[in-house]
Parts: structure tokens; C-alpha cells; sequence
């Protein structure tokens, strides 16, 4: 580590989802004089696991515990309600700390770029999922339920947590942490099919077979997989091989294939090679149309999709696109709009793609290298981003500025109150509480406003 690393080192990391959290967990252990403040623009901490995560994988979010842990250290502070380009500037934190990571993920989605895609019915499943999980932007969203039929675009994992929970019964949701006015909403679906939809074939699926068998598991949806979309070429079988995970999921759809349908009020369709080409009706969707394709391999060995110009119609009065997150720009921040990414060098941010460092600014997580991968695969990014870090020459900082009191004077002389940690395990006691006198994981609180209430904090 170089020897001109200031003493303490004053770190802002901007988003206190996993990525943020493993970021600060790095530097904490390689840096014992080090002051870290983990800012979110949310009261609430843990990003896509609190907001992301499906309410039925509760295990997922015990990851939360170690989170916890690494909040609770006195080097670091909580800074929720704190938004970034609002509250603090990057002018800001480059004045009061001696670096700063950028941790704030993917929030957007791709689009589909079909005609009719505009229409209210068409949503992403980010959007989805941040509803069901109680996301505060997301409360008064509309979700037309009273489809008969929806259509899932996508064959990842978040396209089967969104079909998962489409499928299942509200009596089996009501079991969750998953927002209450979400379960009530649900009570009232009307929705008895579900197709995903893959633009491949089943060699080329993103899900895991612990996800894809999960859904051969649900009590209240049969599982439609036609077999003549399970033929694989030889092409797609050499992509494949030696990958454990796709193998065993061609053998888990062949076996779905298999088996008759038990009369279940519900259907969960699984298709192959067709592509979401247009979305027909007026005011509400009426139907998809979808295109047949066939697959090709290219020299890379990658398999791509092209339309064969056979079409059919799917009946469907909702469509939800998860074809993948994408990054957006920060204020003052560097943004490499060709890959939706903060353009860095293992972590280090550029001035552009190509250009040169950008002084004490760092990037971790998926706006760093894309949307890939699960939310393990943040520890190993950030470990590497913070090893740039140490070993880098960071800019100056007067000792008056980087202090904690100098950030605290300027968010007050802006109306800006922090949400600490201490006051988020006040809240999340409240909804642990609620959850067990209701035999649930918790209840969720859903609006900023009702957070800051409930810990005493000024809107």
C-alpha cells in the first residue's frame, strides 16, 4: 500500500445495496484508521436483497445478518434519506472525503424496442418486483391483475421469481414479507396462464435448476413444456458442455414435459425460440404476437436467435419484459452510454472510456461491470475495487472538511436529516414485531414518509 494514504481515510461508498456493503466490509478489514459513510437515498439499507429478492426466499436475505455486522462497526455510519445529486454532489464528497465508491447498481431495464410496448399494461419486471416487495417508488403502481393471460419475456431468474409468483395461490404469498397491498391485490387475480417466454432455446436459459425446479413444485399451477421446443442441436449441446447447471436443467424441463397435467387453477407455459415482435390491441393489450426463431451458431460459438418470419398470436392482457438491467448516469459522473456502465480501469473510474483516472473515484457492482451475476459475485468485485484504492495516491483533503461533523453541518444547512443505522433497527424491530404477531417474516413498511414517522426522523 502506498505510503501516502491519508490518515484516517475518509471513504464515501454511494449505495448501501450488497455491493456497497462488501465494498465497506473490504475496506474495513485492510484499513484499521479508516471512517466510512454508507450513503443511500432510501431510509432503509440492503438494496436488491430488501427490494429484489422474491418474498418466498427468505434465505436469501440472512445475508442481511452480515450486513448488519459491518454496519455495526464504529468506523462506519448509515446515511439513509441521504439522495446523491440532490443532497450531496460529487463536488461534495470529493471536498469531504479522500475517495468515494460508486455502488448504486442497475436500476433500469432494457426495453423490448416493439410497437405497442407503450402501453400501460407493459412493464418490466423490475418494476414488478419492486412493487411486490414494498419498494416506496413503486407503491402506486398499477398492476392490471385482471388479466387472463401474461407473458413473461425473459428466461433468467428474476423471470421465473416474477412467473413463481403470478402462479402461486395468495394463501401461500400471505406467508411472506411481501408488501400487503401487494397480497391484496393479488387476492383479487384473475389470471389463470402464465407463459415465459425465451428468445432461445432451453441450452441457452439463464435460470438455475434450483429456480426451474421450484416451479415443477407449486401447488396451485400445472407445468405446460412443449417437447418439440426441448430438441437441442448439436451446436447448443457443445456450448454446454461441462456446464453442470445447463445440463441438469435440460434433464428437469424433459422430465416437465413428461408429465400430465393434474387440472391445477393455474398453468405456467414455458416456451422456446420465440420473440415478442408486436403487442396488439387499443387501449389494453389484446394479445402478443411472437415470432418463431431458429438458432445459429456465429464463429465465437455464441448462439444467436433470427426470426424464421413464421408468426402465431398469444393471447395476453399483460406483458412483463426482464431481458436485463442497465445503469444510468450520476450526476457529475462519469457514464459510458454505449455499455450503460461507469467507465473504470479494475475499479478505478475514467475521466471517459479510454481516458484517463478520475481522481479518488471508485465504481463496485453492476455499475461497474454490467448486471452479471448473483449477489455473492459483488464480494470478489468490491475486494478488487478496494485494492485499487489502497494503492492509490488520493487527492488531499483539508483536515476540517474530512471530518464526519463536515458532512453532518452541510447536509443540515441543506433540510437534510439522515437516517441512521440505530434508527433503521428501530424500524426493522417494528416490522419484525408486526410479521410475528401476523405469523409472518415481517411487514414491511412501505412509504419514506411512514419510515422517517415511525423513527422520529423530519421528513
Amino acid at each position: 500500500m502506498s505510503s501516502v494514504q491519508p490518515s484516517p481515510l475518509r471513504v464515501a461508498v454511494i449505495g448501501a445495496g450488497p455491493s456497497g456493503f462488501y465494498a465497506t466490509d473490504a475496506l474495513l478489514k485492510q484499513r484499521e484508521d479508516v471512517s466510512i459513510d454508507l450513503i443511500d437515498r432510501l431510509p432503509t439499507p440492503y438494496g436488491l436483497v430488501r427490494y429484489g429478492v422474491a418474498p418466498d426466499h427468505q434465505k436469501i436475505k440472512s445475508v442481511t445478518k452480515l450486513y448488519e455486522r459491518t454496519c455495526g462497526d464504529r468506523r462506519v455510519r448509515f446515511l439513509g434519506n441521504v439522495e446523491f445529486g440532490r443532497d450531496l454532489t460529487h463536488e461534495d464528497v470529493m471536498r469531504h472525503y479522500h475517495a468515494v465508491i460508486y455502488a448504486v447498481g442497475a436500476p433500469s431495464d432494457r426495453n423490448l424496442g416493439i410497437p405497442g410496448e407503450d402501453r400501460a399494461a407493459c412493464l418490466s419486471a423490475t418494476e414488478f418486483v419492486a412493487w411486490y416487495n414494498g419498494h416506496p417508488d413503486y407503491v402506486g403502481l398499477e398492476v392490471p391483475l385482471d388479466a387472463r393471460s401474461v407473458a413473461v419475456v425473459g428466461m433468467g431468474n428474476v423471470a421465473v421469481d416474477v412467473a413463481r409468483v403470478l402462479a402461486k395461490s395468495v394463501d401461500e404469498l400471505a406467508e411472506t414479507d411481501m408488501a400487503d397491498y401487494a397480497i391484496e391485490h393479488l387476492r383479487s387475480s384473475e389470471v389463470t396462464d402464465v407463459y415465459m417466454l425465451g428468445r432461445r432455446g432451453p441450452a441457452e436459459a439463464k435460470f438455475t435448476t434450483k429456480e426451474l425446479r421450484e416451479l415443477g413444485e407449486l401447488a396451485n399451477a400445472d407445468i405446460v413444456v412443449l417437447p418439440e421446443e426441448l430438441e437441442v442441436s448439436e451446436a447448443s449441446l457443445q456450448g454446454i458442455e461441462g456446464d453442470a447447471t445447463k445440463l441438469k436443467n435440460l434433464e428437469v424441463l424433459r422430465e416437465m414435459a413428461g408429465k400430465p397435467l393434474q387440472g391445477k387453477p393455474r398453468r405456467l407455459h414455458i416456451r422456446f425460440c420465440v420473440s415478442p415482435v408486436e403487442v396488439l390491441g387499443d387501449e389494453r393489450i389484446r394479445a402478443v404476437k411472437l415470432e418463431r426463431n431458429r438458432l445459429e451458431p456465429t464463429e465465437s460459438g455464441y448462439i444467436r436467435s433470427v426470426g424464421t418470419g413464421e408468426y402465431e398470436t398469444l393471447d395476453a392482457q399483460l406483458l412483463l419484459r426482464s431481458v436485463g438491467y442497465q445503469g444510468t448516469a450520476l450526476p457529475g459522473v462519469p457514464f459510458d452510454a454505449r455499455k450503460n456502465v461507469i467507465p473504470n480501469e479494475r475499479g478505478r473510474v475514467l475521466e471517459g472510456p479510454d481516458g484517463p483516472p478520475l481522481a479518488g473515484a471508485y465504481v463496485a457492482g453492476w455499475i461497474k461491470r454490467g448486471p452479471t451475476g448473483v449477489i455473492g459475485t459483488n464480494k470478489a468485485d468490491a475486494m478488487e475495487t478496494v485494492e485499487t484504492l489502497l494503492h492509490d495516491e488520493l487527492p488531499p483533503v483539508s483536515a476540517d472538511q474530512a471530518s464526519p461533523a463536515a458532512v453532518d453541518r452541510l447536509l443540515e444547512q441543506r433540510g437534510v436529516h439522515p437516517f441512521g443505522f440505530e434508527q433503521w433497527l428501530a424500524l426493522d424491530r417494528h416490522e419484525l414485531e408486526a410479521g410475528k404477531a401476523a405469523g409472518r417474516p415481517r411487514i414491511k413498511v412501505t412509504t419514506v414518509d411512514e419510515m422517517l414517522r415511525l423513527a422520529g426522523v423530519k421528513a
